[in-house]
């Protein structure tokens, strides 16, 4: 029997790349096929905290334009989702939360997140939803959305129950794993720090670390997204060196903080990329790699969040810089410079680039690299 490329089966789970992929297969086959709402299964991520389980069905909602429901299980009672019981008379009638979609033409996401921090009270008033799409003759999940559920595993050192094996195998699990690449396209495409997105660049060991007190802050995507926030939040009010050290150590914890906040500091020795993508400095490569991970992050940066009127020419600096730039940065930039928030701004920002009268000389000398960088992403 011919062994299964790694790649389609991951040994050691799926990125957040290859669950989006699925869940927007389930989707699409749910809204084609209506009628095998109860036949599609629902899905069930399990990771780490702050991996981006919840985050990734979010950004699922937005990219569609649908609904989205966010039910927090461990935060609720049984009768949160049954319905509150009510007397008329000698009959008793149940009022339903108002938070189920009702709309039968609706398209959504129902996401039970922290399934597994739920007592087993809860996991039981969830069955009959999450298997039946229903409750009893009270409530119909229109056809048109999806169930998924969310939760950690015990190994994560988190707040985490098993699941019954009943509920268990209601779903469609999926394991997983941090994905730094995924989450440096998000990030490119989410105006995340330059500084943050170069770090991890130049460190990926340190995007996701659980080896040291997890009690305190430590990396995660989700505590470096938030580092990216406070980052930009001291900046636009000149905060103190020391306090925003406090911050980002409470975020990532100390080894981390260290290490990013060194980065920062020779990165800030780098030349003036905004003057020099203007036209108004001259270009200068720095020699350490560090650095370079900084000046291409900060020419993405720039080469976007800068004034429109202004963007040939940073469209000319940003092809000047990168001209003179080994391949292998070049081709790292360039791949990060075509990445949008959505589709219709990275074929926007693919046109622009790859269009441009410099695109054809520029992959004369770093086509090869690009090739294979955009293989690898």
């Amino acid at each position: 029997m011919p062994e299964t490329p790694p790649d389609i089966l991951p040994a050691d789970g799926a990125t957040l790349a290859q669950a989006g992929t699925l869940i927007d297969h389930h989707l699409r086959s749910l809204w084609a096929h209506p009628e095998c709402a109860r036949a599609i299964p629902p899905m069930m991520l399990w990771g780490p905290p702050g991996v981006g389980k919840s985050s990734l069905i979010r950004d699922l909602c937005s990219r569609h334009g649908i609904g989205f429901v966010d039910v927090r299980l461990s935060q609720r009672e049984p009768i949160d989702l049954r319905g509150l019981p009510v007397p008329r008379g000698d009959e008793v009638h149940w009022l339903l939360s108002a938070e189920w979609p009702r709309d039968p033409d609706s398209r959504g996401i129902i996401l039970f997140d922290e399934l597994t921090a739920a007592d087993r009270s809860l996991q039981v008033a969830a069955y009959e939803l999450i298997l039946d799409r229903r409750l009893g003759d009270l409530y119909q999940v229109p056809d048109g959305w999806y169930i998924c559920a969310a939760g950690n595993r015990v190994t994560d050192r988190a707040v985490a129950l098993s699941l019954s094996s009943a509920l268990a195998n209601r779903f469609c699990h999926l394991d997983l794993v941090p994905d730094h690449e995924a989450w440096k396209r998000w990030a490119v495409a989410h105006d995340v720090h330059p500084d943050v997105i170069a770090f991890l660049d130049f460190r990926p060991e340190s995007f996701f670390d659980m080896g040291g007190d997890v009690e305190r802050g430590w990396p995660s995507p989700r505590t470096w997204e938030r580092v990216s926030t406070a980052v930009q939040l001291a900046e636009e009010v000149e905060l103190d060196a020391v306090s925003l050290r406090l911050q980002i150590t409470g975020l990532v914890g100390r080894g981390a903080a260290t290490e990013f906040l060194a980065f920062r500091s020779w990165a800030a020795d780098i030349p003036d990329v905004a003057a020099m993508m203007r036209g108004e400095a001259r270009i200068r490569i720095p020699n350490r790699a560090d650095q370079r991970y900084a000046l291409c992050a900060a020419m993405v940066h720039y080469l976007w969040q800068g004034p429109a009127d202004a963007r040939e020419r940073l469209i000319m600096g940003f092809f000047d810089i990168s001209e003179q730039l080994p391949s292998d940065f070049a081709a790292m930039a360039m791949v990060d410079a075509l990445t949008g928030p959505n589709d219709a701004t990275t074929n926007a920002r693919t046109d622009c680039l790859m269009r441009h009268p410099r695109f054809e000389r520029w992959t004369q000398r770093h086509g090869e690299a690009f090739v294979a960088h955009q293989v690898a992403a």
